[in-house]
């Protein structure tokens, strides 16, 4: 699934009422009717009063919606509006009617002293702004965050945590609303996907508005989140005649003294993943306990307590290398020699990492092909500190296409 700009969202929005057609009232109200849908599952938090706090533009507009359709399913509602700015969307104005033509009258706020308190029991639906905001909020705005943050109530985000940026980090964290669920549309967006947003996305669910596929499918140079549907067009369907030998061979190269336990584990996962033979290649320390644990696990093993040598002789299709092999002297000339005649991509991972982050020619011998698995500390030894989440985001791209 494409992972959307919030400058791509906004051109679906209007790919698709051009080509639908649907008005861009319309459209708003099919979405809002199924963020009313998923909330309607969240009994546990309707109990009491759900507060709408609304801004002034079109995510502005989502909540009156989502205000009037609560009510209609007789959801006691108190909706807030938020005057941060004097010019408001025309799909707000229109929707704000609709709610007042309704007997649900809102509440102006003009600043902090007008925002009565949110305790009791219920929930907080935030919509004061969506993916088109630029800089932090600031001055009693900023306090209106702030007091949604330390209402202790349960707290539903509209497509996007107000305060939170679509495509870049998060400058002051403290003006970032802190949801406990994010309702958002179509396609993830990038925000959400980064540990450094956790705090303020909580769950997060897309909601289907059937926005023009085709054009998002048109749409070049955007990530891909990894889903069900993009994993369904790879997968093997196994018949009933196959058998260990038609799904690979997965060889496991590493361990050293004191860590036969990373390839214990790593050759549990090759066989979890489907791998229809598995060997590990290990120093011979490690050779009776990896019998042991995992006796359907072939093994070949190199010297007594490392590995240097790296000369397996089974014919593998696919190579995992690096948990537990450590980073001694003779390991690392070993390692490079066989990065130099490696046949098939690799898995690198662990120790491989650290021997390549400290030569830095050592990453020109990786094949075509291959999969490095770093962790964060290890992604910092090959490519050095980042700023922020998309700065190393960033940086892993360089990498890759280095």
């Amino acid at each position: 699934m494409k992972i959307l700009t919030a400058n791509q969202m906004q051109e679906a929005d209007r790919a698709t009422i051009k080509s639908e057609p649907i008005s861009s009232l319309d459209l708003m109200e099919r979405a809002s009717g199924l963020c009313v849908q998923r909330i309607l599952k969240e009994e546990r938090l309707l109990h009491g009063c759900v507060h709408v706090l609304t801004g002034v533009g079109n995510n502005g507009g989502d909540g009156l919606v989502i205000a009037r359709k609560l009510a209609e399913h007789g959801l006691k509602i108190r909706c807030y509006v938020l005057n941060f700015s004097t010019k408001r969307s025309p799909d707000f104005e229109v929707n704000l009617l609709r709610l007042n033509d309704q007997g649900n009258n809102h509440i102006e706020i003009n600043g902090i002293e007008d925002l009565p308190d949110l305790g009791g029991a219920g929930c907080i639906v935030d919509a004061i702004f969506g993916t088109g905001l630029k800089r932090s909020p600031e001055g009693w705005i900023k306090q209106v965050i702030q007091k949604i943050n330390e209402s202790q109530l349960p707290v539903i985000a509209i497509d996007i945590p107000s305060g939170l940026f679509c495509n870049s980090p998060v400058s002051d964290i403290d003006a970032v609303v802190k949801a406990d669920l994010t309702l958002s549309f179509q396609n993830p967006k990038m925000a959400f996907l980064l540990p450094s947003n956790s705090e303020f996305v909580g769950k997060w669910q897309l909601l289907d508005i059937g926005l023009n596929q085709e054009f998002i499918n048109d749409l070049t140079d955007c990530p891909e989140l990894v889903d069900f549907s993009m994993i369904r067009k790879i997968y093997k369907k196994r018949n009933r005649f196959s058998h260990k030998g038609s799904f690979g061979h997965s060889l496991l190269m590493g361990g050293s003294f004191g860590k036969i336990g990373a390839v214990i584990l790593a050759s549990k996962a090759a066989l979890r993943a489907g791998s229809g033979l598995v060997s590990a290649y290990v120093p011979k320390c490690g050779y009776s306990i990896v019998q042991t644990s995992i006796p359907e696990v072939m093994v070949e093993v190199d010297d007594e307590q490392f590995l240097q040598f790296f000369n397996y002789r089974s014919r593998v299709t696919s190579i995992g290398i690096g948990p537990g092999l450590g980073t001694h002297l003779k390991t690392k000339k070993g390692f490079v020699h066989f990065l130099k005649n490696a046949k098939v991509p690799l898995v690198i991972d662990a120790d491989g990492l650290n021997i390549i982050s400290e030569h830095e020619e050592i990453a020109q011998l990786i094949p075509p092909g291959s999969i490095l698995t770093p962790h964060p500390g290890e992604f910092e030894r090959l490519v050095g500190p980042w700023k922020n989440d998309y700065d190393k985001l960033d940086k892993q791209m360089e990498f890759s296409s280095s």
